[in-house]
């Protein structure tokens, strides 16, 4: 694992980094409650985040590691598919440890702490959900020398844990963290305007993803029981990817 392992310098975030985390919290959880998945909002709870005060990664890893078994580590940036997976299959969530400034406040080309860590951390409180992450990271780790079979472990990841909407008591939810950071993709995922789906595998490994805009596409769980259940026939997809590219 070549990837540099941060230390969060939290002395180093400025009054206006605790600004602009207040400022997207706050705008977040004005719409979230009505259309998140009760297991977010839940998870912001188990793991302490308030409005006020930017996450400190050793506080959250104390009250992560008692109910899930996971934690999070500092990361400078995107890394690697292969230390991606190899931190995840260790249960460890990598996230960056810098936050955008008041002038990018509605758009990044890459996701900074706000993404990483206000969307994707509350749902590492959830067993069933962590699960899926471990045991999808330790399937995807035998075929990351595969440039398709790669792709595919993207497709599946991102319809999942990036871009997921969910079922609950006759309500279509958000889980995945691409949408629970974003007030417009949150509000359009559950407009009439995009195309949604029933869950399945096959199809999701079939559709390309996007990343210049919102989704066109979501895929929807009927429960996070689906998404361990869906490993099987991720694998034989993968297998038969490999399968294809040995016959050209």
């Amino acid at each position: 694992m070549s990837t540099i392992i941060l230390t969060q310098d939290y002395a180093a975030y400025t009054p206006e980094h605790q600004q602009v985390w207040n400022l997207l919290y706050t705008r977040q959880l004005n719409i979230l409650p009505a259309a998140a998945t009760k297991a977010f909002m839940l998870g912001l709870k188990d793991v302490g985040f308030e409005p006020n005060r930017i996450p400190d990664f050793n506080e959250v890893n104390e009250r992560l590691l008692a109910k899930t078994g996971w934690q999070l580590v500092g990361v400078p940036g995107i890394v690697d598919n292969r230390t991606f997976f190899e931190l995840l299959s260790q249960r460890k969530f990598p996230a960056t440890t810098w936050l955008r400034t008041m002038s990018q406040l509605d758009y990044l080309e890459e996701p900074d702490m706000f993404h990483d860590v206000f969307a994707h951390v509350p749902l590492l409180a959830n067993q069933e959900f962590v699960n899926f992450l471990e045991a999808m990271s330790q399937v995807a780790l035998n075929f990351l020398d595969n440039e398709w079979a790669v792709e595919l472990i993207s497709r599946l990841y991102w319809y999942t844990v990036e871009f997921g909407l969910i079922e609950e008591e006759g309500e279509l939810r958000i889980y995945g963290a691409g949408i629970l950071s974003s007030a417009g993709e949150t509000a359009f995922s559950l407009s009439d305007e995009p195309k949604r789906h029933a869950f399945n595998v096959r199809q999701i490994l079939q559709t390309p993803y996007i990343k210049e805009k919102f989704q066109e596409e979501y895929f929807v769980l009927e429960d996070y029981s689906q998404l361990m259940e869906s490993l099987t026939a991720f694998e034989d997809e993968l297998q038969l990817a490999l399968a294809q590219e040995e016959i050209k």
